[in-house]
């Protein structure tokens, strides 16, 4: 005669009602993680991944309410570099632009860095003094940039006008190190990293509540349950201040929209990247042929992910001036990501009021290039209770006046 279980009984009762795996599920031993990672974009995938390789800690969970990458990480227009004036973003801007060199051979996935050089022109005199000013300090800092004359910008772009009427080219402020990856391969080299760690990447599981006991974090709750971790690491960009509410503490930022396109593929025709700060437009080429074009944020605080009339308008008449050969491209697609904005306009890399909760946003329109630099500080001080990278970074500065003012540096072009 079969022999059978209790438990091979009990699930033979519930067959055919699917309780058996509810109940089975529930009579399993939940797991804790060691650390909670909110956001499966750039940002968090890093986090997660450093705090593996760098320190050894790999049970973790990367929770992420949409899909892998599907918010800002693949809404922007890829510039990578770090010519910051200010030293504590020069640091970690430096940083990633050089875990980017390397990138696609720690992750074993190519990411497709494009080293071409990035140039921001100067177009008034105020705007020579302050690139002067940067290229400066940026020797200083250790970083390679230099301030160049209009003939040099024509030699290495000889597609733009600097002659025009309005705003001539005066000179730029030149990265040769600088360029572009492709955003999405980056969010997918460090996802596929993190499995292969043994990391826990669950998508469509958005937080709905943070739990803690005795001011320390336990756990929170999603939309597939709750969850229970020490430490939770805040990495979302955007609604970033909406986490923040459910732990009982307020952020400085505020959220809106950065919009971009891309026109129809042409024969290659531009090899650098452009920014252009004084009519806020910046353009490069893909390895598509598409123009990749992007401007300054909306002038109003919201969360929407499309695009715009007013921005095509506005961004478009910015650049044809100085780029008079893209009036006749037509646009192909366009789009907007939600950024979030502090008032110095640099990021928050920082321990909070909850014991156990850390915060990484405010990166505004800048938040791709900084993501190698932002993983690696974020997750030592995840590890650690501090890190040299994101001291300057802290909750704590915007009580204590001590602003990392990158307004010139970060205030449009990104």
């Amino acid at each position: 005669m079969k022999r059978y279980s209790a438990f091979a009984i009990a699930k033979e009762a519930l067959t055919g009602h699917q309780g058996w795996k509810r109940a089975w599920a529930k009579a399993q031993p939940k797991k804790k993680y060691d650390v909670i990672v909110v956001g499966a974009g750039g940002h968090g995938l890093a986090t997660a991944y450093y705090l593996g390789k760098n320190f050894g800690i790999k049970n973790v969970a990367i929770l992420e309410k949409g899909w892998l990458g599907g918010g800002n990480t693949g809404r922007n227009t890829t510039i990578i570099r770090s010519n910051y004036l200010q030293d504590p973003s020069a640091a970690i801007y430096e940083k990633a632009r050089s875990l980017y060199e390397t990138m696609s051979q720690d992750l074993n996935y190519n990411v497709m860095f494009s080293p071409r050089g990035v140039m921001m022109l100067a177009q008034t005199e105020h705007e020579v003094r302050g690139y002067k000013r940067t290229a400066a300090a940026n020797a200083f800092q250790g970083v390679e940039t230099e301030f160049i004359s209009a003939a040099r910008v024509k030699e290495l772009c000889p597609i733009m006008n600097i002659d025009g009427p309005r705003y001539p080219v005066l000179g730029a402020l030149w990265q040769p190190r600088g360029g572009t990856a492709r955003h999405d391969a980056v969010a997918w080299g460090y996802a596929r990293a993190c499995s292969a760690m043994g990391m826990d990447i669950i998508q469509k599981c958005e937080v709905t509540g943070v739990h803690s006991a005795g001011g320390k974090v336990v756990g929170v709750d999603t939309t597939k349950g709750a969850i229970d971790c020490d430490k939770l690491a805040m990495v979302v960009a955007g609604h970033c201040s909406h986490l923040a509410d459910m732990a009982g503490f307020r952020l400085p930022v505020e959220s809106v929209a950065l919009q971009a396109l891309v026109s129809e593929p042409i024969k290659p025709c531009m090899d650098v990247v452009v920014m252009a700060n004084t009519v806020h437009g910046y353009m490069s080429q893909s390895d598509k042929g598409e123009m990749v074009i992007g401007g300054g944020t909306d002038a109003f605080n919201n969360y929407t992910q499309r695009g715009s009339f007013h921005h095509i308008e506005e961004t478009v008449r910015a650049l044809v001036e100085t780029f008079p050969m893209i009036s006749r491209l037509k646009m192909l697609r366009q789009w907007g990501g939600i950024v979030d904005v502090t008032g110095d306009r640099s990021p928050i890399l920082s321990k909070t009021p909850v014991e156990g909760i850390f915060v990484n946003c405010g990166w505004g329109t800048g938040g791709f290039k900084a993501i190698p630099g932002s993983g690696w500080g974020m997750a030592e001080l995840v590890a650690k209770g501090h890190s040299p990278l994101t001291e300057d970074f802290g909750l704590n500065r915007f009580t204590e006046g001590r602003f990392i003012d990158e307004s010139v540096a970060a205030g449009v072009a990104h």
